[in-house]
C-alpha cells in the first residue's frame, strides 16, 4: 500500500504559500520528503508487481531471502519465527501469517527446535530455493533498470544521503516523531 496517497506533488510555490500559515513548515524539507515518499512508493510498486508475477508477496519474499541468506552466511538452515520477524522488520503476529502461507505453498518448513521443544524453527525448502532462483535474476534486473538513470557517483551520493536519514531516524530513541522534534527544540 502506498505511503503517500497523492500522485501530483505540490509545487514549491504552494509550499512557500503554506509556510506563511504554518511557520514550522520548511518548504525545502517538505519538498524533499514528499519526493522521497513518492519515489519509494513507485519503487515499491515496481517490485510488488514483479513479485506478484511470481505469485509471492513482499513479506513472503523477505522471509525467503532471510532464510536463504542465513544459509549462505553459514548461520544454519533454520531461524525461529522471532528471529525472522526481527530480520524482516515485521511483528511476530505478521510473521506467523507469512510462515503459514509459505508453508502451505511448500516454500518453508516449520519444525520443532532441536534444542528447545517449546520453540519452532523455520527453514527454506528446496522448492523455496528454486522459487527464489527463478525470481532473483529478474529482480536484480529490475533494480538495475530502476537505478539506470543515475551515474555511479550519483548512486554513491544517494546511498550516503539515505544513510544520513537512516541515522537520523535512529536518533529518536524509540520516541514518537513529535517527542523527538520537541526534544530537539
Amino acid at each position: 500500500m502506498p505511503l503517500l496517497m497523492i500522485k501530483d506533488l505540490p509545487r514549491y510555490e504552494c509550499l512557500l504559500e503554506a509556510a506563511k500559515e504554518f511557520p514550522d513548515l520548511d518548504p525545502s524539507a517538505t519538498e524533499v520528503f514528499l519526493h522521497l515518499l513518492r519515489t519509494g512508493d513507485e519503487a515499491f510498486r515496481v517490485v510488488e508487481a514483479h513479485l506478484a508475477s511470481h505469485d509471492i508477496t513482499q513479506g513472503g519474499f523477505g522471509v525467503l531471502m532471510a532464510l536463504w541468506g542465513n544459509c549462505r552466511r553459514g548461520g544454519g538452515a533454520a531461524l525461529s519465527p522471532a528471529e525472522l520477524a526481527g530480520r524482516t522488520g515485521v511483528t511476530r503476529a505478521t510473521m506467523t501469517g507469512l510462515v503459514d502461507t509459505l508453508e502451505r505453498a511448500g516454500l518453508v518448513l516449520r519444525a520443532p527446535d532441536p534444542h528447545d521443544r517449546r520453540m519452532m524453527t523455520v527453514s527454506i525448502t528446496p522448492r523455496g530455493e528454486k522459487r527464489l532462483r527463478n525470481i532473483l535474476p529478474d529482480h536484480f534486473r529490475q533494480m538495475a533498470w530502476l537505478m539506470a538513470p543515475l551515474s555511479e557517483n550519483e548512486r554513491r551520493t544517494l546511498v550516503r544521503l539515505f544513510s544520513k536519514l537512516l541515522r537520523r531516524t535512529a536518533e529518536d530513541g524509540g520516541r514518537s516523531a513529535s517527542e523527538a522534534v520537541a526534544a530537539a527544540r
